[in-house]
């Protein structure tokens, strides 16, 4: 089953030096691109992270510090990359969880003000795991029939990602073709940020997930212990989290002075 689209839908996938949003960076990235006509295409860059890969990890990518050494950064490569992905929505194979965190703290660190207000995230993990539980290679062989050759690199991962959407559309009956709703279907809970710390209650108000405010209103607690505020500015959270506290604080400002 093709996927029904009213826009670009950009399926990526990252490799990277480690999991820590903060201190990691990106060594590859894929996308591929699936326009409303069926048209696609695809690019894939090799990434400089200007740091040390660990050996434990290259041993799960295959990508060695000396392979990247006159590779672009990846501020070199955020025009083109942005300049791909912008005013698409996105696709992944555990997406929500790190590889748009990751790639929205590299494009922050790279300058480019990254958002997703108007983007709708499809993770194809979440579908997998509602129905079936397995790992990407398990879904690939599942829903496609197929080996996962050269799994993590990031161009079979992406390609096979959005090859097992697919597979998914035509099994379950109960899925829509439509990208909103398979938005809506693979997201977690609600979060005001990428990686978790700031969440949204019933009303719809944002709280914060962690720490001693846990569960208390954000705009209440900036208020209230201001100080709070610049730690957090001045400790190791996401930039992300960062933007979306400033965003916060400067929304509650403007409403005192309006």
């Amino acid at each position: 089953m093709e996927l029904k689209l009213t826009k670009p839908i950009c399926f990526f996938d990252l490799e990277t030096t480690g999991t820590n949003l903060v201190k990691d960076r990106i060594v590859e990235i894929a996308v591929l691109k699936v326009h409303p006509n069926g048209n696609k295409e695809s690019r894939s860059w090799l990434v400089n992270p200007e740091m040390n890969i660990p050996d434990e990890v290259v041993a799960i990518h295959g990508i060695s510090n000396e392979k990247i050494a006159n590779e672009p950064t990846f501020k070199e490569l955020a025009p083109q990359v942005y300049e791909m992905i912008k005013g698409c929505d996105l696709g992944g194979y555990n997406s929500n969880r790190f590889d748009i965190p990751m790639l929205a703290e590299e494009m922050l660190r790279a300058g480019v003000d990254f958002e997703m207000k108007n983007m709708y995230a499809v993770d194809v993990q979440t579908i997998f795991h509602k129905k079936e539980q397995r790992t990407l290679s398990a879904a690939y062989q599942f829903y496609c029939g197929k080996n996962l050759e050269d799994a993590h690199t990031a161009e079979a991962d992406t390609n096979a990602t959005y090859e097992v959407l697919k597979s998914q559309l035509d099994k379950y009956d109960d899925l829509t073709n439509d990208i909103k709703w398979l938005s809506g279907f693979t997201a977690r809970r609600r979060f005001a940020d990428f990686a978790g710390f700031i969440c949204y209650d019933k009303k719809g108000q944002e709280i914060f997930s962690f720490g001693k405010y846990k569960g208390k209103l954000v705009e209440k607690v900036l208020e209230e212990e201001p100080g709070y505020f610049g730690w957090i500015q001045n400790a190791e959270f996401p930039l992300y989290t960062k933007k979306v506290l400033t965003a916060i604080k400067l929304r509650k400002l403007n409403n005192k002075l309006s």
